[in-house]
């Protein structure tokens, strides 16, 4: 009879986790396909409005290669490359940074904040005031010193005895050198280079081509394809070194190839339109608080694509000024760091 008792509740509890487990993964594919439907949705919106505003039929008629006066050049030339890569590296910055963020255990643990993504920076800029370069040259240096710098900073956190911790000290101290370094070249160089070196340092989507497309849009769907891949082994990264030893993932490796695919995200997105700041920050807690899931990559990667597609509008088209995506992201995520900082020193977690 006991036997009988006990199956019995074994069979209500393993049913009710099956329930639970189905109703979070509903929620995760609402939310994801609701993200993916809003971005949809911006990236058609930048595409009608602007100086001149032009109808979803005339849009629909551009893209599909008819020639007409003036919504030719507006949509095809301008709004059409500065949408695409906007998206693009939207994703890529919220995915690289919530793995991240999960990897590390850590809602501070954003590139931005721990160095990542000055390494593009520093790169771009010296390329930019002291060897005049730009264009794809520019893109492909940055991206090497993104992936050099990032190198360096896992190397120094302990590589084989990794330390998230650790990692993100040694973080936020290369990027202090980093920035201290770009502060010198932006005051020993011409007064005409500084506004090139200054627009591409605060995130703009202004000066976008076609040609930069297609290599941006193959970095991400190989490096996300990698990050869907280990998602599960992420998850278990997540619970802690001995627990993922525990249940069999090759830790070492499996972090090296998610920090890799995140840098590498990171760093083209980077080297394209410069460090939009805040997305990677934003975008997993936001995408995190909406599907209720610690498993929001993906919503990650759409909420980063919104954040910046909506920041580049409201820049562009609601404040009587033009201002780039990263100036309004970056209005949005200070105080949402003060925030973030504010609880985690009542919870002890700044201890």
């Amino acid at each position: 009879m006991k036997n009988t008792m006990s199956l019995t509740q074994n069979n209500i509890n393993i049913g009710l986790l099956h329930q639970g487990f189905k109703k979070r993964r509903n929620r995760v594919l609402m939310v994801t396909l609701c993200l993916s439907v809003l971005t949809l949705f911006l990236a058609f919106l930048s595409l009608m409005v602007g100086t001149n505003n032009y109808a979803l039929s005339t849009v629909f008629q551009v893209i599909r290669g008819v020639e007409i006066k003036g919504a030719s050049f507006a949509i095809g030339v301008i709004r059409l490359p500065r949408m695409l890569v906007g998206l693009l590296t939207g994703f890529s910055f919220g995915i690289g940074g919530r793995v991240f963020q999960k990897m590390l255990r850590n809602p501070l643990a954003s590139p931005d904040i721990i160095g990542i993504t000055s390494g593009s920076s520093v790169a771009a800029v010296f390329c930019i005031l002291v060897l005049h370069m730009d264009g794809t040259n520019v893109s492909l240096i940055s991206v090497v010193s993104g992936l050099l710098v990032s190198l360096l900073i896992y190397s120094l956190s302990g590589g084989g005895h990794f330390s998230g911790g650790r990692l993100i000290l040694i973080g936020i101290g290369i990027q202090a050198m980093i920035k201290s370094l770009i502060s010198y070249l932006l005051l020993n160089a011409s007064q005409y280079d500084v506004p090139a070196a200054m627009r591409w340092l605060s995130g703009s989507l202004s000066t976008m081509k076609m040609d930069e497309v297609p290599m941006l849009l193959i970095v991400v769907l190989v490096f996300t394809s990698l990050i869907l891949v280990f998602e599960k082994h992420l998850r278990m990264l997540e619970l802690g070194e001995a627990s993922a030893l525990a249940l069999g993932v090759s830790t070492d490796k499996v972090r090296l190839i998610l920090i890799l695919s995140a840098v590498f995200l990171l760093a083209f997105a980077t080297s394209v339109t410069g460090p939009i700041a805040f997305v990677a920050f934003l975008s997993g807690p936001i995408a995190t608080r909406l599907s209720g899931s610690s498993s929001s990559e993906l919503p990650s990667g759409f909420m980063g694509a919104v954040l910046v597609l909506s920041a580049d509008f409201i820049g562009q088209n609601m404040l009587g000024m033009k201002l780039p995506a990263g100036v309004i992201t970056g209005i949005i995520g200070a105080p949402y760091l003060i925030l973030l900082l504010i609880r985690l020193n009542k919870r002890g977690g700044l201890r």
